[in-house]
């Protein structure tokens, strides 16, 4: 496809596992070229992860659509060279090596802008440059147990990390639109100013409703299971078959018809217990039995049919060996055919592109695939 968004913008990543990739992927789905830097010895280690997508990782499939696999021995000064030679020709610097391995390397934003005074530079880490933890090494259930996650998820007493790497995935979110706006910026004034996103950052901002919450309130909600802890009813019930359907009620006209034409219990409305959203909340206990009463009355079909009828938020609670055969899912739109070294691999569609125009042809590529070819253009421009 032609005229894609990033067009003539090209990224280098010195990347390794989620938060980076992540956020070069979405950069080479919008059109950019990406140069993927990998050690000689293996490579990005996340190829390593599994073997379950035709021999290959599922998380290196997923992370690395639509880039050029680039080896280089940065401990060689030659090879060294090579990646300034390549940072010469880019926009953009994405990486996620430790601090100090980029301040040794001479591979921090301020240590590139005298030679590369175009360039781009995005640094991701476990927490804040020049914090008190800045060269503290952090993964991301780690740093879901640092910023406080965990005391949101699981049950009391049990603490949980969420079932995704979401610090990582915020990380590159961030650093995603960090990248963006950097170069909206650098094409209006010619200034490259420097990205800088932690996991740590990254997740406590995502964590904002809780923390204002505690900070205001006083208390801190606990972990709840499929509940909200301001909000009521708001979680998992069960049907007299058994299953089990998610609700969410925002406001009382929608409790009102909750009780008076989903479950035929109108005189729930006006139970005095329940008569705002904060006494629900604080008669939760009373309010749960009385809704698994009502619903252990009504089929699964019956509950969302009126759920339906009453505009009342619901959804299935899916396993993930369903969720591929979900019907959101179930248009060819949704995927794109991949190439992968094994041969082509269904991959999911990126979301929000502008124009819903996305690079369609984007390849994973194999250890090093791209390494001649590159080189071989950096000699071409040798004076």
């Amino acid at each position: 496809m032609t005229g894609l968004p990033l067009d003539g913008v090209t990224v280098v990543g010195l990347e390794q596992a989620v938060a980076a990739p992540f956020a070069t992927r979405q950069l080479a789905d919008l059109g950019a070229r990406v140069i993927k830097i990998e050690r000689p010895d293996g490579g990005d280690f996340a190829r390593g992860y599994d073997t379950v997508v035709e021999g290959q990782s599922s998380a290196f499939v997923w992370l690395n659509r639509g880039k050029e696999s680039v080896q280089l021995d940065l401990s060689d000064p030659d090879e060294f060279e090579t990646l300034h030679r390549l940072l010469a020709r880019a926009d953009v610097l994405v990486a996620n090596l430790s601090p100090a391995t980029l301040e040794r390397r001479g591979l921090t934003a301020a240590a590139l802008a005298p030679r590369h005074p175009h360039l781009i530079t995005c640094a991701i880490s476990g927490y804040p440059p020049g914090g008190p933890s800045a060269q503290k090494k952090a993964y991301d259930a780690l740093v879901q147990a640092e910023a406080g996650l965990m005391s949101l998820t699981g049950s009391a007493g049990a603490p949980s990390k969420v079932g995704i790497s979401i610090a990582d995935i915020a990380a590159g979110c961030y650093a995603y639109s960090g990248v963006l706006a950097a170069l909206r910026h650098r094409d209006r004034t010619g200034e490259a100013l420097p990205v800088d996103v932690s996991l740590f950052g990254a997740l406590t901002e995502w964590m904002g409703y809780p923390l204002y919450y505690t900070r205001h309130s006083g208390a801190a909600p606990v972990p709840m299971g499929t509940a909200h802890p301001t909000i009521a009813p708001y979680g998992a019930v069960t049907a007299a078959d058994g299953r089990s359907i998610m609700i969410a009620v925002q406001n009382e006209r929608e409790w009102a018809r909750l009780a008076a034409d989903v479950l035929d219990e109108p005189a729930l409305a006006g139970d005095p217990r329940f008569a705002s959203n904060s006494l629900r909340v604080a008669n939760r206990a009373a309010l749960d039995a009385a809704l698994a009463t009502a619903c252990a009355r009504h089929a699964t079909d019956v509950l969302t049919a009126r759920l339906d009828a009453a505009g009342i938020a619901w959804s299935r609670l899916t396993e993930l060996a369903d969720l591929a055969e979900h019907p959101e899912l179930a248009s060819d739109r949704r995927w794109l055919d991949t190439p992968t070294p094994a041969g082509p691999v269904r991959t999911l569609r990126p979301p929000g592109t502008p124009g819903d125009r996305v690079a369609t042809a984007g390849a994973v590529p194999a250890l090093g695939a791209h390494t001649a070819a590159v080189l071989a253009e950096l000699e071409k421009e040798t004076p």
